[in-house]
């Protein structure tokens, strides 16, 4: 049975901290984005404007920045009910966010970032990309279906989906505060309609908007690294690793891929005496799957670890496709048609060469 790993549950973690979407950096391929600003004094009276999904899903990412709260949580999954801690906070130009699980093993993470282009200094993360960008990006690869008004927590909230365009991401129910627009629940569908995770709060208390305008984006340029993934879905980027990722080290490799929903983590380190190696092949993690490669690179044997939330066959099959390269000069992994069908890994436990792809 695969154990999570410390980082691993870090890196799961670190989902509760991105509703209702990840921090996507700027393509490479790209022009570099203007900042985006917004008064959050705005939200203030306009949950009813516009409630067309795609605008609905722009003022939540707004909100999600805007609003001081503090909220008690319940993450229903694969592995059982857990409940969780959750803050956020913005105090000149300065955005903390943390989330703390209040049972079972004691995982919690925060994180800081400036969210006003005045404000420099080391900071534990930026506030990523702009809203408007993120959500073009993730409109070119799921659908934003049209909006119902539920109630959650007690309280009204409009209903969004969010279908995937393919079969190689899991598709999104949310619920959007309708007096803030902050996510008050979130359903992870799987490619068989199932409901793989719900998290919902429960308790949202004194909600209160940030009385100045944040200005976000664009994301920070992700880092360089020799080991790439040669094939990924359509529309997932590399992505800065946050501060205290083990791929700061010398021994571990740590690459991070999003599409602006879903979050896809590459690590690489290689297979010592003093620390017990992973069986080749797929393992479950909770609702989410592992997929684990041996290789020999230089005649040094390594471990390539793919996990994340997504289809296990599309994680066996970045996995394979992962290489070493000494240049830099080409990374961009290939982006294939979400039509193709995703090959199968093999878990024969052989030792596979790291070059080529």
């Amino acid at each position: 049975m695969f154990r999570c790993h410390p980082w691993a549950c870090r890196v799961a973690v670190l989902s509760l901290l991105a509703l209702p979407g990840a921090a996507l950096a700027q393509s490479s391929s790209e022009q570099p984005a203007a900042p985006e600003t917004f008064d959050c004094r705005d939200l203030a009276g306009s949950a009813d404007d516009d409630v067309a999904p795609e605008a609905l899903f722009l003022r939540s990412l707004w909100a999600s920045h805007c609003y001081n709260f503090s909220a008690r949580a319940v993450r229903i999954s694969f592995d059982g009910v857990r409940t969780v801690a959750l803050t956020h906070r913005v105090e000149q130009g300065i955005e903390t966010e943390s989330a703390k699980f209040l049972d079972g093993p004691p995982v919690s993470i925060e994180k800081r970032g400036s969210v006003d282009k005045a404000v420099k200094g080391s900071l534990g993360f930026t506030a990523g990309v702009a809203p408007g960008v993120l959500t073009r990006q993730i409109a070119q690869h799921y659908e934003l279906q049209p909006v119902e008004l539920e109630r959650i927590a007690g309280r009204p909230a409009w209903r969004l989906d969010i279908e995937p365009q393919d079969g190689l991401r899991y598709g999104y129910r949310l619920w959007l505060d309708r007096e803030t627009l902050l996510p008050l629940k979130r359903e992870m569908i799987g490619v068989d309609g199932q409901i793989l995770e719900t998290f919902q709060i429960t308790d949202l208390q004194d909600p209160t908007p940030y009385t100045d305008t944040l200005s976000l984006g664009p994301g920070q340029p992700p880092g360089n690294s020799p080991w790439q993934a040669q094939w990924l879905p359509a529309g997932f980027t590399r992505q800065p690793v946050p501060p205290d990722s083990p791929g700061r080290s010398a021994r571990v490799e740590h690459q991070l891929y999003s599409d602006g929903l879903t979050s896809i983590s590459l690590f690489v380190e290689p297979i010592t005496t003093d620390r017990r190696a992973l069986l080749p092949g797929l393992h479950r993690l909770g609702i989410s799957y592992a997929a684990v490669r041996h290789v020999n690179h230089e005649g040094r044997p390594m471990q390539i670890l793919v996990l994340g939330e997504a289809p296990a066959e599309v994680l066996a099959r970045i996995a394979t496709r992962v290489t070493w390269r000494a240049s830099e000069g080409d990374d961009s992994p290939d982006a294939e048609s979400a039509s193709e069908a995703v090959g199968s890994q093999s878990d024969s436990g052989s030792t596979e060469s790291a070059g080529g792809s």
